[in-house]
């Protein structure tokens, strides 16, 4: 993927528009930044634990977003000197770092404390939606775990959305590949192992199962709706 698609999906997703909070804050000036959470690093025990969500945030987002500062900076310096072998080269790079900022973004938003808006199930045209698709909300829930469980390695799984159908799916992706072209991603799920590892050690189904406590659906329903 090359420096300027990639920020071209940056920006359909949110990570570059100025109007949305979270995302809003992931770039200044063209570069990659952190971006702040809307809840304490506590805020979704006994869930998920702080010290996994300090970790996972500051440390392992930060390493994503340093990564693809310096994969878009050589990346420009490469075509800068017309050596496009280069920039090419960089293109795994900048799809791992980017994947890893854009897709971590989203996770965040997509998480609540469960004493606020946190858990339960959605509502609305949402709710509608996953019914026709799925069955029911349960169904939907259970071949999401599935689809996560059968990650092999890591990735995620995301409830994602059809531009064209608008009907919705659930997709995995490898590592931190993010969700582009027809699909608009909804809702995702970490299935890397510093998601959960220090709390939950082998057990990641327990992981899978307790994540549902502090999806935060007012958020999935928004990117519904804009999608």
């Amino acid at each position: 993927m090359s420096a300027s698609l990639f920020r071209t999906v940056l920006a359909r997703h949110g990570a570059l528009a100025a109007k949305r909070s979270l995302a809003g804050n992931s770039f200044v000036r063209g570069k990659a930044t952190l971006p702040d959470l809307k809840y304490d690093y506590g805020a979704l025990e006994p869930y998920i634990s702080a010290r996994i969500m300090e970790l996972h945030h500051s440390k392992h987002h930060q390493t994503y977003v340093n990564g693809l500062n310096s994969a878009l900076e050589a990346t420009a310096e490469a075509e800068a000197k017309g050596d496009f072998t280069k920039a090419a080269s960089l293109a795994p790079l900048l799809n791992f770092h980017g994947g890893g900022h854009l897709n971590h973004t989203l996770f965040w938003e997509n998480l609540a404390p469960a004493s606020r808006e946190g858990g339960g199930e959605p509502d609305g045209a949402l709710k509608k939606a996953i019914e026709a698709d799925f069955g029911s909300f349960e169904t939907f829930r259970k071949q999401m775990n599935a689809a996560l469980t059968g990650i092999q390695g890591s990735g995620w799984a995301w409830l994602a959305k059809d531009k064209d159908s608008g009907n919705l799916a659930i997709v995995t992706r490898a590592n931190q590949d993010p969700v582009t072209g027809q699909l608009v991603p909804l809702m995702g799920i970490d299935a890397w192992e510093h998601a959960y590892y220090l709390q939950y050690e082998n057990r990641k189904a327990e992981y899978f199962e307790a994540i549902w406590n502090v999806i935060n659906w007012k958020t999935v329903a928004q990117r519904f709706e804009k999608a």
